[in-house]
């Protein structure tokens, strides 16, 4: 079980203060330590929006005015050792003078959404999915006024090959590629609240885009289902001319709503998935869910070298480079 949050930090006096821990504490009375961050841990999880990142230790020297984000990834054994709330314990220097404040109480949400896969078959690899360093997990973006983490538990679905590769031949022909034209999946009951076709695809390759980047145009052709209870599933970069429902359409869970493709900000064809809390795709709150079933076949793209019996995981989100197998019956 794990509590993925972040923790925003400014400091508000005219001294530079340089911060040298953050604990994360159980707020039941006892106060005990669930984790601690300092040194190369505390500067592997800050970031400084707005302001250059620096190198070493320096990211932990908040100038007056200036902030810092500590991105928290906190793992607890069991689901029964999850603590209805947390607070923290933040340490800091200022000049000659150590001292330190707990602060930032806040309940601990549940009621994570079990949902079915978003693809059938075998081999996919979660890239950039759910770890506390991964691109989706930090992609802070400021949309109307207001900073959020959309993506904080996305995935990029890819098909490997045998070899390792997501294609075989030309790289920059979609067609080459495992994942492209595969079909994405409705992974639960729900009413289509966006739909966006027509946008051309890209040649593969980094830099190789097809329109120009915008909020209109980074998820390509996409699909939006509103899933209930203020959870949307959001379905990035698909085929042009592939969408199979329209604004509006009830759809069931296993229902295919298009096709894999390499559309808007995308650089090879792949499955952009995410669960969020609004019906926009950056405007919104990434929310964790869980697979009701899937196998682990291995882990990166040296899955084949290293692979093992698969093994059966239920109710749980695939890690950063798992390969999975999805259940078949959808």
């Amino acid at each position: 079980m794990h509590l993925v949050y972040e923790l925003h930090l400014t400091n508000f006096s005219s001294q530079d203060c340089a911060l040298t821990g953050v604990e994360v504490l159980r707020s039941d009375g006892d106060y005990r330590v669930l984790a601690q961050y300092e040194g190369a841990d505390l500067v592997g999880s800050i970031a400084r929006p707005g302001a250059q990142q620096l190198a070493g230790t320096d990211k932990l020297s908040l100038g007056p005015g200036l902030s810092g984000i500590v991105y928290l990834w906190v793992t607890v054994a069991t689901e029964a050792e999850v603590p209805a709330a947390i607070e923290h314990r933040v340490s800091v220097k200022v000049a000659d003078s150590a001292f330190s404040a707990q602060c930032a109480r806040v309940a601990v949400k549940r009621g994570v959404a079990v949902i079915g896969p978003p693809l059938r078959g075998s081999d996919w690899m979660a890239a950039n999915g759910p770890s506390n360093t991964s691109a989706h997990r930090r992609a802070l973006i400021p949309i109307d006024g207001r900073a959020r983490i959309s993506q904080r538990f996305a995935i990029d679905w890819v098909e490997l090959r045998d070899d390792g590769n997501t294609f075989a031949g030309d790289p920059k022909d979609n067609r080459n590629y495992r994942a492209y034209g595969s079909e994405v999946l409705a992974v639960a009951d729900g009413t289509v609240s966006e739909v966006k076709d027509g946008i051309p695809q890209n040649v593969p390759g980094e830099d190789s885009r097809a329109v120009a980047i915008t909020l209109e145009t980074i998820g390509g052709n996409h699909i939006i289902l509103d899933l209930g209870g203020g959870r949307y599933a959001f379905y990035a970069h698909l085929q042009p001319g592939s969408l199979r429902v329209k604004l509006g359409d009830h759809v069931s869970r296993g229902q295919v709503l298009g096709l894999v493709g390499n559309s808007g900000n995308s650089t090879e064809p792949h499955l952009h998935f995410q669960l969020c809390d609004a019906n926009s795709p950056l405007g919104s709150e990434g929310l964790p869910y869980a697979l009701d079933s899937f196998e682990v076949e291995g882990m990166g793209t040296d899955w084949k070298g290293a692979k093992s019996e698969p093994q059966k995981r239920e109710r749980e989100i695939p890690a950063e480079n798992e390969v999975v197998r999805f259940p078949s019956g959808y």
